[in-house]
This record gives structure tokens, sequence and C-alpha cells, in this order.
């Protein structure tokens, strides 16, 4: 007798969990723009980040109400360590991470901010190592040093034409890569107790509060009843598409496929950022910053392709 053929195939892709991902980071790409432009109208980085939060807080508010009553037994998930353990979370992704990234954009230009916060999931490889027992590939180093030599390039070009505020905004928006690379590992483990949903709800909501009496207290409540219509728009964009779609639509892509690789789709973010940081900010893009942004997409694409192999053979 012959032994039947077993025929092994490949873990199925979750193409929903990575659809989740990608649109959550195209949409965050849009983020560093509509900053610039609030910035360009005097606005302070409190207020902008207020005005963000401004818009999202009722929102996420809204959704949260919606969830429990839909629903009512998530409110026996909803114990009081959870939800401050959500809301611990949420302050270091949402609001720490965001801050340190907003006055980073004071400094930096908007290209170059998001070329050093899409190396983020570089973090989260090593967060994972260091502290969540993930095992180390190390041939995702190669690929490592090929993004930070295309921010280099980029870091030499500013060093050399604009050089003021640059090593500031840059250690800025790493420390934000830094504190949202350890929060999404963090959020991971919050999200698959209480679910996404709740979870994205109350840590935004925590931290848009936070956000918002910081600006009352630094810039006090008569500068918002100065803010012209324009830049209330530039608000209204900041919190809806620069917030609230990419948050659950990145939360539930690190729900079905992991904060790794959820960190590892956002590849043509950056490219986003770039033409519109060229044609509605208009910022230089020259052969260094070409050579440069191929260098980081380039690392970041070796980067996810050594990651998705791993992660099929480890399945």
């Amino acid at each position: 007798m012959t032994a039947p053929n077993i025929q092994s195939h490949p873990p199925a892709i979750d193409m929903v969990g990575y659809g989740f991902a990608i649109g959550g980071a195209a949409l965050f790409s849009t983020k560093g723009i509509f900053i610039k432009l609030a910035f360009a109208q005097g606005v302070s980085t409190e207020a902008t980040l207020a005005l963000r939060m401004l818009v999202a807080l009722p929102v996420y508010l809204i959704i949260l109400v919606s969830l429990l009553r839909r629903n009512p037994a998530l409110r026996s998930l909803l114990t009081p360590r959870r939800v401050l353990a959500s809301m611990a979370v949420g302050i270091l992704g949402y609001y720490i991470s965001s801050y340190l990234d907003f006055a980073g954009l004071a400094f930096v230009s908007a290209q170059y901010e998001r070329l050093v916060l899409f190396t983020y999931p570089f973090f989260v490889l090593l967060f994972g190592v260091w502290f969540f027992g993930d095992r180390m590939n190390w041939k995702l180093l190669a690929p490592m040093l090929i993004s930070y030599g295309g921010l280099m390039v980029i870091f030499a070009w500013n060093l050399a034409v604009q050089p003021d505020g640059l090593l500031l905004g840059t250690i800025l928006v790493l420390g934000s890569a830094l504190t949202f690379a350890f929060y999404q590992h963090l959020a991971r483990v919050q999200m698959l107790i209480i679910g996404s949903g709740l979870f994205t709800c109350i840590g935004m909501s925590t931290a848009a509060f936070l956000a918002i009496c910081q600006s009352l207290v630094v810039d006090g409540p008569a500068t918002y009843a100065q803010f012209t219509p324009y830049i209330w728009f530039l608000g209204l964009m900041l919190g809806i598409f620069g917030t609230v779609l990419p948050s659950f639509l990145l939360n539930a892509g690190i729900t079905r496929i992991g904060a790794r690789a959820t960190s590892a789709t956002a590849s043509f973010g950056p490219i986003i950022t770039i033409v519109l940081a060229v044609l509605i900010l208009g910022e230089d893009f020259t052969l260094f910053h070409a050579i440069g942004t191929t260098l980081v997409l380039f690392g970041s694409w070796l980067f996810a392709r050594i990651e998705s192999r791993g992660r099929a053979s480890a399945g």
C-alpha cells in the first residue's frame, strides 16, 4: 500500500488584516501635511494637537457608547484594571508619541519626518525580541542598515543646507517612533482582551483629554476664539482623516495580523507624504532626497519581505 500524497499549503494571507493596516498607514501619511499647514498659520504645537483631539474626542465617545449599547456583554470586560491599562497604553501611543511627532515637525520637513517615523518597524522588532519573547531574525539587520543609511543621506543634506533645529527635530521624531513601536506591542495585548474598538475609544479619549487640557493651560482658552475657519478646517481634516479613521484601521490590522506584520505594511505611506509635501507645501526634493528615500523604502521593503517569509516559515 502506498502512502497517500499529503500536500502542504502555505498559511493563507489575511488580506483583510493587511488591507486595514495599509489603509491606516495611507491616511496617517497625510497627518504631517495638515500639521505643517497649521504651523504656517501660527498655531502652536500644543494647539495643533488639541485641535486634532477636539475633533476626534466626540467621535470616539459616541462610538464607545454605541459599542456598549449594542453589546452590553462588553461591559463585563471593562474592569477597572483593564480600563486603566488601556488608558495608560493610549497615553503612550496617542499622546506622548503624537506630541513628540508634532514637536519634531516644527523643526524638520514633512518628508523627512515621515521617513524617520517609517523606521518604527525596526523598533517594533527590537522591542519584541527584548521584552515580548520574539525571536531575532538576523537577516533583518541588513535592511535596517540600508534604511538608516538613506536617512543619513537626507540628514547630511539638511545639515548642509538648513541645519537649524535639525538634530532636535530628528531626536523628537525618533522618540515618537520609539514610543509608538512600544505602544504597538502593549496595544495588541489590550486589544486581544477587550477588542480593538473598545481599546481605541478608551485610549484615544484619554489621550485627547490630556492634549486638550495641556493646550488650555499653555495657550489659554481665548486662543481658540481667534482661530479662522481655515484653521478649524485643518483641525477637522487632521482629526478625521489623520486620526479617527487610520487609528481604527491600524488597530484592526494589529488585532488580525500582529504588530510586526502591521508595522511592515506601510511602505508606500512616505511616498504619499513626499508627493503632498512637494505639491502642497512646496518642499524641496533633490537628488539627495531621491537617493535617501529610495534607500529607506528599499530597506523597509526588504525588511517586510524577509519578515513575511519568516512568519510563513514559522506558520
